[in-house]
């Protein structure tokens, strides 16, 4: 694909989308914004329309007031519109940084349309990875991955045949609290979980990474994404967060990607893949000392990871519902409802009382996950 690329970006106004954005300013000649969408915060998606002169904006949410916006951009909203931008002609390539399942649809859309899409929701392979992958094949559209670790993976591979590969490890850092007394997990508050010690991120991922759940959703995102079997995918704690994946070939060598804790790392590597640029950010110091401490998870702590880790054994909907349970809880969480431990035992209660089965379509899938959904939020009353 030539340059400047068109791109749409979905989720503008959260903190991929913010790193996106970074990256877009620092490459003007690489990269041209023309779509952006937001869940609700219309002042921001505004002053972003109005800094890169985007031609189509669009919220989810209607607003009372639509934003003041540029001459000439055209502005949307509701679930078909989102639909439309993701899979509009003038777009060369479409980010999706929308939280959640939420992400799905519109990257079904943009895969279905023939767009290259840098995929920053891991959702989307975790709840429908089988229709994705078959959209994308069919299509012959790129999924061009932008979550840190699975970027990693994706440099390492790259050059290298499929049949080569024997194994991969995704890193942690293991959250705020990889160290605190078992006993204690049950005074975190929404407070201290916000508090990660490496990354920037939004409340939902941030908690994700405090329980480990974001790791095992990676793990399912993994086994789609570089078609490899449960048992050859791994995590490893490692919290200084500058190595972010480790892939093992079958000689026995391995390739690790690293770089510092910054989004625009994997960002700029997929959205302007595959040439190389100077970056964002700045790089590792190699004159300096590096931790490259590894160490496997304590499961006893991390009862979600070890609930992914069943979970990535079943084609079927048990991550669906792994998923769906999880947003549902970290939202009562957040919302001070329910108690930290309180979000593992809600995703095991889902997993044991819905009535797994499959899908075929995008329908069934979303018929899925409300069902889903219902239950873990029946099951707040019992775990407050």
């Amino acid at each position: 694909m030539s340059f400047p690329r068109k791109l749409v970006l979905l989720g503008a106004t959260g903190s991929i989308g913010g790193n996106s954005l970074r990256v877009i300013r620092r490459h003007p000649d690489k990269l041209k914004l023309i779509g952006i969408s937001a869940f609700q915060n219309g002042e921001k998606l505004g002053s972003i329309a109005r800094e890169f002169g985007v031609k189509k904006i669009h919220l989810s949410q209607t607003p009372s007031n639509i934003p003041e916006l540029p001459n000439g951009t055209e502005f949307t909203s509701g679930a078909e519109a989102l639909l439309d931008l993701a899979s509009w002609d003038e777009a060369d390539m479409v980010l999706v940084a929308v939280v959640g399942a939420a992400g799905l649809p519109p990257t079904l859309a943009a895969l279905e349309a023939g767009k290259d899409v840098v995929l920053a929701n891991k959702e989307s392979l975790v709840v429908g990875g089988s229709l994705v992958m078959e959209t994308a094949n069919r299509t012959g559209a790129r999924i061009l991955p932008a979550d840190s670790e699975h970027n990693a993976v994706f440099q390492c591979i790259q050059g290298q045949p499929q049949k080569s590969l024997d194994s991969l490890a995704l890193t942690a850092s293991g959250g705020p609290f990889r160290n605190l007394p078992l006993e204690e997990l049950s005074k975190v508050t929404p407070e201290t979980a916000l508090k990660h010690p490496n990354w920037i991120m939004g409340p939902k991922i941030t908690v994700d990474s405090a329980t480990m759940a974001n790791k095992g959703l990676e793990l399912i995102e993994a086994k789609w994404l570089f078609d490899l079997p449960p048992e050859k995918l791994h995590v490893l704690i490692h919290p200084p967060s500058l190595v972010h994946a480790i892939v093992k070939f079958k000689d026995g060598c391995c390739l690790a990607q690293m770089s510092p804790p910054s989004m625009t790392f994997a960002l700029q590597n997929a959205m302007l893949y595959p040439e190389r640029h100077t970056g964002v950010d700045e790089g590792l110091d190699l004159s300096a000392s590096l931790d490259l401490s590894f160490s496997p998870p304590d499961m006893e702590r991390y009862p979600c990871l070890k609930l992914a880790i069943q979970v990535l054994r079943d084609d079927g909907s048990a991550p669906l519902v792994f998923n769906a349970s999880n947003e549902v809880a970290v939202e009562a969480f957040l919302a001070n409802r329910i108690g930290f431990e309180s979000i593992s035992s809600i995703i095991e209660h889902s997993l044991n009382l819905f009535e797994h089965r499959s899908f075929s379509t995008l329908d069934d899938l979303l018929y899925l996950d409300e069902e889903a959904r219902l239950l873990a939020k029946q099951a707040i009353v019992k775990f407050a």
